[in-house]
């Protein structure tokens, strides 16, 4: 049975025309990998086998069936970059960064003034139109997300590319370092998604309650440190599996939910931002927790002036995270700033 798999609309730059693959149940992987450009890894994994299978069997032969071939080819069809998001990325957070570092605080504004500093306005259309440009019309891909599992997944042989993984990598790494996780606070899609919800004047007591970062990290990290141990096959199950793949909020903006633990993690992420600043970022993000290492060697990373500090507690107060908490009070490892 032969099946036709069309990339839509999200899956590629307004500008190309949907990718279309002809692949049948009586193809090999061999034969079906290189038209969906990823290895026989990949497809295997994605197909459910274990990654290391005969990749010479025809399909049927190894239990697949038409359906389960098309949901895969369609899932790693859309995976596919779109370039323009990597200079979108770019843009909004060198805005951040000039609006942070000049724009925000005028040089001759005083202490006097300071009602007028840093109004909310730009931060906002900063956030607008990472979700409905970067998110909904350009689709789920790139995202910082990926950038930081793809380049794993490569590691073991499921990218053809893993230079290219690499390089992503190494650029959403690079403006989380240049501007203090600016790819995370201004940028990133779902990240702006639970912002913009977070800021609606509601549950405002609720949100007085700041959740422990040792908590908060210890759980992200934890996600972290499990997904390389089935990845690299350290852990009992198959190699390869990326327990991401089950909690990828960024489905959200091609509108698809491949499986229900993708949706109840989109909507518990979104309600749970009413009350609690960004979720998702702060209990299970990857590249979250990989920039939040970054962070320290952050240029324009925050400093405290211990000669001007008078320990008001108006910063703590203000901010969402204990960010502002661990830097007063000199902490090592304070909790991510997202700017």
């Amino acid at each position: 049975m032969l099946v036709l798999i069309t990339a839509g609309i999200f899956l590629n730059p307004p500008a190309e025309p949907a990718k279309t693959v002809n692949v049948s149940v009586e193809m090999s992987i061999r034969d079906i990998a290189p038209t969906l450009n990823v290895t026989g890894k990949a497809l295997a994994r994605e197909l459910g086998l274990p990654i290391d299978v005969s990749k010479s069997k025809p399909l049927s032969t190894l239990g697949i069936k038409p359906e389960t071939l098309r949901h895969a080819a369609h899932h790693l069809l859309s995976h596919h970059d779109t370039k323009l998001k990597y200079y979108l990325y770019a843009a909004l957070v060198l805005g951040g960064l000039v609006f942070l570092t000049r724009l925000g605080r005028p040089d001759l504004c005083g202490v006097e003034h300071r009602k007028r500093w840093y109004p909310r306005s730009p931060y906002i259309t900063s956030l607008l139109l990472s979700v409905f440009i970067a998110g909904f019309l350009l689709g789920k891909s790139p995202n910082p997300m990926e950038g930081a599992v793809k380049v794993f997944k490569s590691m073991v042989g499921l990218y053809a590319d893993p230079v290219a993984k690499v390089t992503a990598f190494i650029y959403f790494i690079a403006l989380a370092v240049i501007g203090n996780k600016l790819i995370c606070g201004w940028a990133c899609p779902f990240g702006a998604l639970q912002e913009l919800i977070y800021s609606f004047p509601v549950l405002k007591r609720i949100k007085k309650r700041k959740l422990p970062f040792a908590l908060t990290n210890i759980i992200r990290g934890s996600l972290f440190a499990i997904m390389l141990l089935f990845l690299f096959g350290i852990a009992e199950g198959r190699k390869g599996t990326v327990i991401y793949h089950y909690l990828n909020p960024f489905n959200l903006f091609n509108l698809e939910f491949e499986t229900v633990s993708i949706l109840l993690t989109i909507i518990l992420c979104l309600l749970g931002s009413l009350v609690i600043y960004r979720p998702f970022c702060q209990f299970i993000c990857p590249f979250g927790f990989l920039s939040w290492i970054a962070e320290r060697f952050s240029i324009v990373r925050v400093r405290v002036d211990k000669e001007k500090c008078t320990q008001c507690g108006a910063c703590i107060k203000a901010c969402p995270l204990e960010a502002a908490k661990g830097r007063i009070y000199g902490n090592k490892l304070p909790a991510d700033c997202f700017s």
